[in-house]
């Protein structure tokens, strides 16, 4: 799945609709859909915004061009707060509703995507994840599966946060990166990390720290983790400088990573040390900045594990994004045999 940054679009009341509709509909006019296409999606989009006012009493939505080797797309999620659906699966039938309408808006968002998700609490809210390709994705898995959501600060158009997945044949290497404050300056600083890690040959998270470290001296800099899975040994390493937040979570272990006190391009320490922790299968790799609050708990989500992992993603960032940053979350796991894994 791609890594650029979502753009965040507010629906509080039906005033917002004509605004978001025109601004998708540019985004989705960039990727290259038919003229066709584009009114399908705005469709999608009109009837996305109409669920968020009507019965959630408004909300957002995120969206994104999504851009992978394999294919091309646009990614719309909506989340609110509202009342929640006691019975989310039902919810993609016609003549379905919670509101005494007809009940046909979800099932043509269905219909008219590609992938349609929906992911409910009674008394919490509701996220609707969708995706519409410009064509059909290559089924090629890679075995590993991952997310990214990227949220701008409020207020500013790029991202000082960015995530990047490089897999070669014996390893997945992940970097997610945070530049000092937020704006032009800390996107330059975390894209410059970004292409020294792609650039990288070394398989040692601390290596590539230090790699880091060394490109963008120029710039203001950034805190960042980079994760290593060896395909060979089963093993997940890493390092971290700064306040990054790295946890791996499976059914007998979590495990919170501590990373180093610094600032990658400023000072980083002498002793830069990999910290290994070994596979188990089911794990989730969730990385975030510090846009989110510190006690945030994907537990508490049920029946979540079966969703795109995206929905995940989106419940952390509705319960627990602070608004006052930049905000990245990264969640990542081994999905079926992947280098030997049986």
């Amino acid at each position: 799945m791609d890594n650029s940054p979502h753009e965040r679009l507010l629906a509080s009341d039906r005033s917002y609709v004509a605004s978001l509709k025109k601004r998708i509909s540019h985004i989705a006019a960039g990727i290259g859909f038919s003229a066709q296409r584009l009114a399908e999606i705005d469709l999608v989009v009109a009837e996305m915004a109409s669920n968020l006012i009507k019965h959630a009493g408004g909300g957002e939505m995120l969206v994104r061009h999504i851009r992978t080797p394999g294919y091309t797309g646009l990614e719309l999620i909506s989340i609110d707060k509202g009342p929640g659906i006691a019975d989310p699966s039902r919810m993609f039938q016609d003549g379905v509703s919670t509101a005494g309408t007809l009940g046909h808006g979800l099932g043509a968002i269905k219909r008219l995507s590609d992938l349609a998700q929906l992911y409910s609490i009674k008394g919490w809210g509701t996220i609707l994840l969708v995706r519409i390709f410009l064509k059909p994705p290559l089924n090629t898995p890679s075995g590993f599966e991952f997310r990214s959501l990227l949220v701008p600060k409020p207020g500013e158009e790029v991202s000082g946060d960015g995530c990047y997945v490089k897999q070669t044949p014996g390893h997945i290497k992940l970097l997610l990166g945070d530049g000092l404050g937020h704006g032009p300056e800390a996107n330059k600083a975390v894209q410059a990390a970004i292409q020294a890690f792609r650039v990288c040959p070394d398989h040692q998270p601390a290596a590539i720290v230090r790699h880091m470290h060394q490109s963008v001296s120029k710039t203001r800099g950034l805190v960042g983790s980079v994760v290593v899975y060896d395909c060979q040994t089963h093993q997940w390493n890493w390092c971290g400088v700064g306040n990054i937040t790295t946890r791996l979570s499976g059914a007998m272990t979590a495990k919170n990573f501590l990373p180093y006190n610094g600032i990658i391009g400023m000072n980083v320490p002498t002793t830069l040390n990999n910290h290994v922790l070994p596979f188990e299968r089911g794990q989730l790799l969730i990385m975030c900045s510090d846009g989110l609050h510190t006690r945030w708990d994907h537990t508490r989500y049920p029946l979540i594990h079966r969703y795109d992992l995206t929905i995940l993603a989106a419940a952390l960032y509705k319960d627990y994004a602070r608004q006052t940053d930049d905000t990245s979350l990264f969640v990542g796991r081994i999905q079926r045999d992947y280098g030997g894994i049986s």
